[in-house]
Formats: structure tokens, sequence, C-alpha cells
């Protein structure tokens, strides 16, 4: 089996990175818990308009990717998944506006898994034309410009959990869900 593993929200924290910097250089600004999230794919769109540039400027800062916390169980979860024979790639978008974001997220892999990981790391926008049998992704639909060959799998995170229709898991019950 092939299996396409996203990288923010699935392998790394992006949220709680962000939510963190934030309340720390912004406490007195509205903030939304992580279990009040919901209905938005992006974290931004549950802020007020003039939060918005606050979040935007902490994830398209020099060394955000780089530095974003591991989710727990991920290495073990895909180097079991490879030690069972399958193909496993990191198939992540690059956030275009951030110029360190792909090498940050390389550098990231490698340093949370090994070199071996960077080389099986795909980058794109349009997840739809990579050939595999499953994604694994947090957001809630993935499109573009092709029906996908893959099964979406639904990472749960608090801003999907009204998503329904699809298979999700977590690191902590991946065995149960893919067996």
């Amino acid at each position: 089996m092939r299996y396409l593993i996203d990288r923010d929200g699935v392998l790394a924290d992006f949220e709680r990175s962000v939510l963190e910097t934030y309340r720390e250089r912004h406490p007195e600004k509205p903030f939304v818990p992580p279990e009040q999230r919901s209905g938005f794919f992006y974290m931004e769109q549950q802020y007020p308009e003039d939060c918005r540039p606050l979040l935007r400027e902490i994830y398209n800062a020099q060394h955000f990717f780089r530095d974003l916390p591991l989710i727990t169980g991920a290495t073990d979860a895909l180097g079991e998944l490879e030690q069972q024979g399958n193909e496993v790639f990191i198939c992540t978008s690059p956030l275009l506006s951030n110029p360190y974001c792909i090498s940050e997220k390389l550098e990231w892999i490698e340093r949370q898994f090994s070199h071996d990981w960077v080389d099986r790391t795909i980058f794109i926008k349009d997840k739809t034309i990579i050939l595999a049998d499953f994604l694994i992704d947090d957001r809630p639909e993935v499109t573009g410009v092709q029906q996908p060959t893959w099964e979406h799998i639904l990472y749960t995170q608090p801003y999907n959990r009204d998503v329904s229709g699809k298979r999700r898991l977590t690191w902590q019950d991946w065995r149960t869900v893919l067996r």
C-alpha cells in the first residue's frame, strides 16, 4: 500500500504553535481555544478581522515551520507503517506566503524523522494528482484537478470534528482504523 501523510496538523502541531505564540504576543486580544475550533479549516477565519494579520505574521515568520512541535505518536506510526512493507511519503503543501516554508519543513523532517524521509517528501498544492492508496490529512476536503486515486482518511483535529462520511484517525488509534 502507498500512504501519503500530510505534515501540518498531522505530523507537526501547526495550530498549537500559532495559538501559543499569538497568546504570548497579544494577551489582550481574543483567542479561540482549540476545543472551540470548528467549522473553519483555516484558524484565522474564526478570528475577528483585526486579529487575522497578527496570526499571519506568526506563521509567515522565519523559523516558524522549522520549530513546530511534533504530534505525539507520529514518528512511531510512520516507522511502523513502513516496517509493515508500505510505501510511505510525506505529502505537504507549501505555504507560498512564507519564503522559508519549504526549506524549514525539510529541516524539520530531517530532524524529527531522518534524512531518508527528506527524500520521501513531496511538496505539492494539488494532492489529487499523486497516485496512492491513502492520504492521511487534517483538511476536511482535499480537491484538485482530478479525481484522486487515494482514500482520504481524516486526521482528527478540533476544527474537523463535525465532518462526517470519512474514516478518521489519530496516532493513538491508527492501527485499529487502518486494520
